[in-house]
């Protein structure tokens, strides 16, 4: 029947649509892994350098007759590979995005892709100066302070491994951390709340970013204060920027325009079953009627 063939041709269409994602989603996920892969062999050669640059605060602040240690048998070789492949992703993320982009980009309105370019773009540039701010500030204080309390007669003589474990969860704790400023402004962009109302969870905020730290960094105190005194402060600054780009009426609009949605919801969801059975028999009598006609 004609009927069943164009149903056939609908469910084809949309077999081979969803294919077409799949294979495209296969081809930059590739180009995703080749990436990260290049960069890999080519800042493979220098990981001596690499882990010797990482590793300066903490070795600046050591004792002159001591050094880093290697306890494994294969944690010369594994400690500088796992911290070599950590830099070429972290080298390779605004590429990563950028295929992500690629991909999601299409089924966005213009309204979103104006909005999702920026946000982007920052994310980056804030995961990066979270990773900088704890190599330049949190680790020299951060092993001055361990150094200084080790007891007498006790040589401070960190092993490699152990010491890429603790840099690698205190380079992610802190590039996360500083994506608050990020989340603060979507969840205001996205009506979800207010900046007054924002203002006013300041206390519980601040005793949240303390909880986050004493979570995702060492069992100390400094590293997690260095952690919680930052994201306070980048979470006043997501308030300050919403303020700034994000207009009262911008926030009413989308307010109302989720309430419309919810009542024409509710009008829709209010038919009886004759008015349902009505519109349903109309709809089929129409596509009948189209069937029928010829084909131009």
């Amino acid at each position: 029947m004609p009927q069943d063939e164009n149903r056939n041709d609908g469910l084809d269409h949309k077999e081979q649509s969803l294919l077409e994602h799949l294979v495209e989603l296969r081809d930059r996920l590739l180009r995703m892994v080749l990436a990260v892969l290049i960069l890999f062999l080519a800042l493979f050669p220098f990981s001596e350098q690499i882990f010797t640059l990482v590793a300066q605060p903490l070795l600046s602040l050591m004792p002159e007759d001591t050094s880093m240690i290697a306890t494994g048998v294969t944690s010369p070789f594994l400690a500088p590979f796992k911290l070599v492949l950590l830099l070429a992703v972290l080298l390779a993320v605004p590429y990563l995005l950028h295929q992500l982009w690629a991909f999601v980009a299409p089924g966005l309105y213009s309204h979103e892709k104006k909005l999702a370019a920026p946000l982007l773009i920052s994310s980056v540039f804030l995961f990066y100066c979270g990773i900088a701010f704890a190599y330049f500030v949190v680790f020299p204080l951060l092993f001055a302070f361990f150094i200084a309390i080790a007891p007498e007669g006790v040589a401070v003589m960190t092993d490699i491994g152990q010491f890429l474990d603790f840099i690698i969860a205190i380079f992610i704790a802190f590039g996360i951390a500083f994506e608050v400023p990020v989340a603060t402004f979507l969840l205001i962009l996205a009506g979800a709340t207010t900046p007054e109302k924002m203002a006013q969870k300041r206390p519980y905020v601040i005793v949240g970013a303390f909880v986050i730290g004493m979570v995702l960094t060492p069992p100390d105190v400094i590293s997690q204060s260095l952690l919680a005194v930052p994201m306070w402060f980048l979470f006043e600054l997501g308030l300050l920027m919403s303020r700034m780009f994000i207009k009262p009426g911008e926030r009413q609009q989308d307010e109302s325009y989720a309430e419309d949605s919810f009542h024409d919801g509710d009008e829709a969801g209010g038919l009886d079953d004759e008015d349902m059975e009505s519109m349903l028999d109309e709809m089929e009598r129409e596509e009948e009627e189209n069937l029928k006609r010829p084909d131009a």
